[in-house]
């Protein structure tokens, strides 16, 4: 099923295939990324955007979407540009596994609408991937990830997220393979 998943049709538009990828995830590792529908508004070397539908499912008592909602929201936005950094250097030859060490959340106005989560570092997420890729060692970065609620708030943050990305490449370093 992975090999099908990076296999897509490269006609596909990139956020239609990046948000196929993460319902996927969602459906064979993640099921609640699967149960809470996000889409994958942007995509690129710069930014990702993550959008999640205010629907019942995602829904708190009060009517705005819940915190665990707004929590897998902020880990797709900080994780999905390392995650695709990692399956270029998988490509490669050096595996890099991903997980969150950490997560801190503000929690500003009641998001109540659909919710985009923009995570605006992926020039630095670049330069830590390389980095862990060459060291070969467990190293942690904060990723910041902004919610707004477009549709009744414009721009203005509903909640501000800082995950601490924590990567290991468990492949050989660049050093290392030109020594051999």
């Amino acid at each position: 099923m992975q090999n099908l998943l990076k296999n897509l049709p490269v006609s596909l538009p990139t956020k239609l295939k990046e948000t196929v990828r993460l319902r996927a995830v969602g459906l064979l590792k993640i099921p609640v990324l699967f149960f809470l529908s996000p889409s994958v508004v942007e995509l690129d070397d710069y930014r990702c955007v993550v959008k999640i539908p205010l629907t019942r499912r995602a829904k708190n008592h009060l009517g705005s979407m819940y915190f665990g909602a707004l929590a897998a929201g902020a880990d797709c936005a900080g994780g999905l540009i390392a995650w695709k950094l990692g399956d270029e250097f998988a490509a490669q030859g050096r595996k890099v596994s991903l997980v969150f060490k950490d997560f801190q959340a503000e929690f500003l106005k009641r998001a109540e609408g659909d919710v985009l989560f923009t995570c605006d570092e992926g020039q630095t997420i670049r330069r830590f991937v390389e980095q862990v890729a060459v060291s070969g060692q467990r190293e942690n970065l904060p990723v910041h990830v902004t919610a707004t609620v477009p549709s009744k708030f414009g721009d203005e943050p509903v909640a501000r997220f800082t995950l601490t990305l924590s990567l290991k490449s468990s492949a050989k370093s660049a050093a290392e393979t030109h020594a051999s």
